[in-house]
């Protein structure tokens, strides 16, 4: 019965004892308050794998950016220079188009008379006053009788047919060949127009001058002999002082190897502006006159297909 009172005075709370694993303890509050206070000794303690670490990181970005900068400078260097150049070639391409209109045949001139032809043709002229002259001379003298009067008369007949010979619609009857005078106003002719066509390639600039500027792409246009021209163009005095075929042949040579400059400035013009797209330098954007030719083009076809009638 003691025993029986004993157990009922036990107190519940305390640990109970079982064979085989030792007592359970009581919670209690010591373990929690221990980490709490670790967790507050973490937090007061500053971080300095953390603080290490950020300021490698930030480090790292700055000799990065430090890389990163030559390298912007050089880009932006390299883009101005090459949009400098795009400039001073489209100049050039613009001053020197009208070496284009270059009219070959007009300069060359291939039907100018030869000088076998022109001294041919003058020979022909001498004989031909040498027998008018000679049948004038036997007609006058079988006037006062020292002659007579039947040579007198053949020779009149002579002079009239020669003089007849003479003329132009006669000749080319039995003859196709030029006269000395036709061949030396052929000549003048053909400078005329070799001079107006100088005069049309000039204009009011100057265009040889101009074209002496694309002597990067062409090195024979610095070469002497195309120095007075280049120096009449500036002056705007070229076309009046070509007088002959020589002057018009030098300046046809220096035409000839303008134009083979202009065709590689045009060429380098175009694979600088393709770079200038690779690199996004420039954009390439559609021509407002493609746009035109589009709206055009839809109202023609709308035109063509008629309007539809008006309902009521």
């Amino acid at each position: 019965m003691a025993d029986e009172s004993t157990d009922s005075n036990t107190d519940p709370r305390q640990p109970v004892l079982r064979p085989g694993r030792p007592a359970d303890q009581p919670p209690s509050s010591e373990p929690a308050e221990a980490g709490g206070a670790v967790v507050r000794r973490q937090r007061e303690t500053p971080e300095q794998p953390t603080t290490e670490v950020a300021a490698t990181v930030d480090e790292s970005e700055h000799d990065a950016g430090a890389e990163e900068a030559p390298d912007d400078e050089t880009d932006a260097e390299e883009e101005a220079d090459v949009m400098a150049r795009q400039m001073g070639r489209r100049r050039l391409l613009r001053q020197c188009e009208r070496v284009l209109l270059l009219d070959f045949d007009r300069l060359s001139i291939p039907d100018w008379p030869t000088n076998f032809e022109v001294i041919s043709a003058r020979r022909r002229r001498d004989l031909w006053l040498a027998f008018v002259v000679l049948s004038a001379v036997v007609f006058l003298a079988g006037i006062p009788g020292f002659v007579p009067a039947w040579i007198a008369g053949g020779g009149f007949g002579v002079f009239v047919l020669i003089l007849l010979a003479g003329v132009p619609f006669v000749r080319r009857l039995f003859s196709s060949q030029p006269t000395y005078l036709e061949l030396v106003l052929r000549r003048h002719q053909r400078l005329r127009e070799g001079r107006m066509h100088v005069e049309h390639l000039e204009g009011h600039e100057g265009l040889a001058w101009q074209c002496a500027m694309m002597a990067d792409f062409n090195p024979a246009l610095r070469s002497t002999r195309f120095s007075s021209i280049v120096r009449l163009s500036e002056q705007r005095q070229l076309a009046r002082h070509i007088r002959r075929r020589d002057h018009l042949r030098l300046y046809l040579i220096f035409l000839m190897e303008a134009e083979k400059a202009y065709h590689r400035l045009q060429n380098a013009y175009f694979e600088g502006h393709q770079q200038a797209i690779d690199e996004g330098w420039v954009v390439e954007e559609v021509s407002s006159s493609e746009d035109a030719d589009d709206e055009s083009t839809t109202d023609e076809s709308d035109n063509e297909a008629g309007t539809p009638p008006a309902t009521t």
